[in-house]
C-alpha cells in the first residue's frame, strides 16, 4: 500500500539533522530593507557557539524587507519570518514572535543597529545561570550611555522612565528599553496580561506578570540609527500613557472606553463651538444642531482612528465605510442618550443632572461597544 508520504515524495531527514535553539532572537520590522542583512549579520558574530534562531516580525513592510528578508532565510534556515497583515505594532510584533519559539530563552533587539548585540553572550549567560528573570540591557547604569541624544529627547526618556515606575512591580533603572533576554517561564507569566500597546514591550511584561520578576541589568551605549527612519512619532507618547493607564485602571475600566470618553469630551467642545458659531450669524438652532452634530462625530471619528484605535486604524475605502457606520451608530447612541435621560427625569423623578449623566453614560457604552465590534473590529 502507497502512503501518502511516497504518493508526494517528501523526504524525511532524521531528527539528529536538527537541534533546537536555545535562544530565539526577536527582531521586529517595518520598512527596514537596509538594515536586514547587517542586523543578522553582527547577532550571528556575537552568538558564535550558541544554538539560536532570528525571527523577524514584518508588519506588512513596502520597501523590499520581505524580499531581503526571504533571500536570508534560503540562505540560513535559522533565520524565519512572520509576515503580519492587518495589523502593527512592536509590542504585539514581539509577543508573536516570542509565542511562535519553543526556545527556552527569548531575546529582543531592534532591526536599527541602536542597540549593542555584542553583550547578547553576557545578557543570555546570566539568564541561563538562573542570576535573573530578564536581562535588560541598560543606558542609565555606570557603564551606559544615550550617545548622541539631545537634550529634549534626555528629558522625555527621564519623564517616561519616572512614569513607568508607577506600574512596575520590580526595581528597574531602564524600563523603556526594547534590548533584553527573558527566560520563557518569566514570559509565559505575564503574557495573558499583556496589553500590546505601543512600543515599549518590557514596561509591558514588567508590569503584567504575576509577580515581581528578577531584573539584571548590562550597561550598553544607544547607538545612532543605521539605516532607514525612525518609527517614533508624536503619537507614540499617547499609546504609552494608554499603556500606563491600562496597568493603573485597566482591570476597573477598559483603556480604550477611557480614551473613547475623553474625545467625546473634545467632541461635546466642538459641537458646542460649531453650534454657537452658527447661532451668532444668524441660523435657525435645528439647522445649527444637525451640523454641529454631525461636525463632533466626524471629528470624534477621525481621532478615535488616529488614537484609541491606532493600532486597528482604518484607511481608504475601509475610512469612509468606517466613518458612516460610526455615524449611524452614534445617531442611535444620541437617541438613547435623550431617551434614557427623559424617561429618568419625568417617568422616575430623578433630578435633571442625574438623569443626565445617566444618558450620556448609556449612550457613551452603547457607542464604545458597538463601534468597537462594527467600525474597528479586530482584524
Amino acid at each position: 500500500m502507497t502512503t501518502t508520504n511516497e504518493r508526494l515524495s517528501i523526504p524525511t531527514a532524521p531528527r539528529s539533522a536538527y537541534t533546537a535553539p536555545t535562544v530565539s532572537v526577536i527582531i521586529p520590522t517595518l520598512n527596514e530593507r537596509d538594515n536586514i542583512r547587517r542586523i543578522a549579520d553582527v547577532v550571528e558574530k556575537a552568538l558564535t557557539g550558541v544554538e539560536f534562531e532570528i525571527i523577524f516580525v514584518d508588519d506588512d513592510s513596502t520597501d523590499g524587507t520581505r524580499e531581503a528578508l526571504f533571500q536570508l532565510s534560503h540562505r540560513d534556515p535559522r533565520i524565519r519570518l512572520i509576515h503580519r497583515i492587518g495589523r502593527r505594532g512592536l509590542a504585539t510584533a514581539v509577543i508573536e514572535g516570542m509565542l511562535s519559539s519553543s526556545a527556552p530563552f527569548l531575546a529582543v533587539i531592534d532591526a536599527d543597529l541602536q542597540h549593542d548585540e555584542r553583550i547578547l553572550p553576557t545578557m543570555l549567560a546570566y539568564a541561563q545561570n538562573d542570576a535573573a528573570d530578564v536581562v535588560v540591557g541598560s543606558r542609565y547604569i555606570t557603564g551606559g550611555a544615550l550617545g548622541q541624544w539631545d537634550k529634549k529627547r534626555v528629558w522625555i526618556s527621564a519623564v517616561a522612565t519616572r512614569l513607568a515606575n508607577l506600574v512596575i512591580k520590580a526595581e528597574i533603572s531602564d524600563p523603556m528599553s526594547g534590548f533584553f533576554v527573558i527566560s520563557r517561564p518569566a514570559f509565559e507569566s505575564a503574557v495573558r496580561n499583556t496589553t500590546g500597546q505601543g512600543y515599549k514591550i518590557l514596561l509591558d511584561i514588567c508590569a503584567s506578570a504575576g509577580r515581581p520578576l528578577r531584573i539584571l541589568e548590562v550597561p550598553f551605549e544607544f547607538r545612532t540609527r543605521h539605516a532607514g527612519e525612525s518609527k517614533l512619532d508624536a503619537l507614540v507618547a499617547w499609546e504609552y500613557l494608554m499603556l500606563l493607564g491600562d496597568k493603573l485602571v485597566g482591570h476597573i475600566v477598559p483603556i480604550r472606553f477611557l480614551s473613547f470618553t475623553a474625545i467625546g469630551g473634545l467632541g461635546v467642545a466642538v459641537h458646542m463651538a460649531i453650534l454657537s458659531a452658527f447661532v451668532a450669524v444668524g441660523d435657525t438652532f435645528f439647522t445649527a444642531q444637525i451640523v454641529a452634530t454631525l461636525c463632533a462625530m466626524i471629528f470624534n471619528f477621525f481621532v478615535n482612528n488616529a488614537l484609541t484605535y491606532r493600532d486597528r486604524r482604518l484607511k481608504g475605502w475601509s475610512l469612509v465605510r468606517g466613518l458612516t457606520s460610526f455615524i449611524a451608530i452614534c445617531s442611535v447612541g444620541a437617541l438613547a442618550n435623550v431617551g434614557i435621560a427623559n424617561y429618568l427625569f419625568s417617568d422616575r423623578q430623578y433630578v435633571w443632572w442625574a438623569a443626565g449623566l445617566a444618558g450620556i453614560l448609556v449612550g457613551a457604552v452603547w457607542n464604545y461597544a458597538t463601534t468597537s465590534l462594527v467600525t474597528w473590529r479586530s482584524p
